[in-house]
């Protein structure tokens, strides 16, 4: 059994900040404190029938809608479960290995993410694979389904890198790629993203998440309304807010063109990503 199966193995609270920084064409940063919850498919049941203010596609404090992942259609649990088994088995990896998802949840009935991840395990526990899922502000979703090369399915750290595929932001063009570096959910929590231009490799923007592992109770859950207020609607709020900034700063606006058909990417492992992320 590998390392993947201590902390990890149940559905938690990460407590801690993202961090923002655009490196060019003009130096732009933010920080703000963010909590998201990991879930673990198999055990959503049973949260929903143990927590008292998180529900499963019902209106409470927090919720989750299978919808709000997948192909936007999910009913179910079930259904999304099955979505996810069919984009590994595409990939032609095995299924039926836990599956976690890091996201917000719905806070009073809203929610928007602009990334979440997917862990997918192997039946056999090891990490084979991670779904980078993306969300614009235009209604758009793309999935990055990235396959774990064998030497880092046990490893701490897991790096990884794909070519931008989704239009996300007014002032960054399609020319891109990204570059992933995380510390999968254990007692502690690191997503790292470089986003790079393709024609000279130069980094053009920084993110990245910390945080820690806080148990997933009514209690926990409680304690951020008062933490992080109404957090999910500050994400879309902040979103916009910069982007008039970096705007009036001068940035350069990029036509959005069509979402990519298929709504998926497989990314195989190919050579190690440079260590250069934050």
């Amino acid at each position: 059994m590998s390392q993947t199966q201590d902390v990890s193995g149940a559905s938690a609270i990460y407590r801690g900040e993202v961090m923002h920084q655009r490196l060019r064409p003009m130096r732009h940063r933010l920080q703000y404190r963010l909590f998201t919850l990991l879930l673990d498919l198999d055990e959503l049941p049973d949260l929903d029938r143990r927590l008292r203010w998180f529900s499963i596609g019902r209106f409470n404090l927090f919720s989750f809608r299978p919808s709000d992942h997948g192909d936007g259609q999910a009913p179910d649990v079930a259904t999304l479960r099955a979505q996810m088994d069919a984009h590994l088995a595409r990939a032609g990896l095995p299924t039926g290995g836990p599956m976690r998802l890091l996201t917000m949840p719905r806070l009073l009935g809203y929610a928007f993410n602009p990334l979440s991840v997917w862990f997918c395990h192997a039946p056999d526990g090891d990490l084979q694979a991670i779904i980078y899922e993306v969300n614009n502000t235009f209604g758009q979703r793309h999935s990055y389904l990235a396959e774990v090369a064998p030497e880092q399915r046990q490893a701490r750290t897991v790096q990884q890198r794909c070519d931008k595929q989704l239009y996300v932001s007014p002032f960054l063009g399609m020319d891109l790629h990204y570059r992933f570096r995380i510390d999968p959910p254990r007692e502690q929590l690191s997503l790292g993203i470089s986003v790079h231009d393709n024609a000279d490799g130069a980094p053009v923007l920084n993110a990245r998440h910390d945080a820690r592992r806080v148990p997933l109770t009514d209690r926990g859950l409680l304690s951020l309304l008062v933490a992080y207020p109404l957090l999910t609607l500050k994400v879309i709020v902040g979103i916009h807010w910069e982007a008039l900034r970096l705007w009036i700063k001068g940035a350069r606006l990029h036509d959005r063109g069509q979402p990519p058909q298929p709504p998926l990417t497989i990314v195989r492992p190919a050579q190690p990503v440079p260590t250069d992320l934050p």
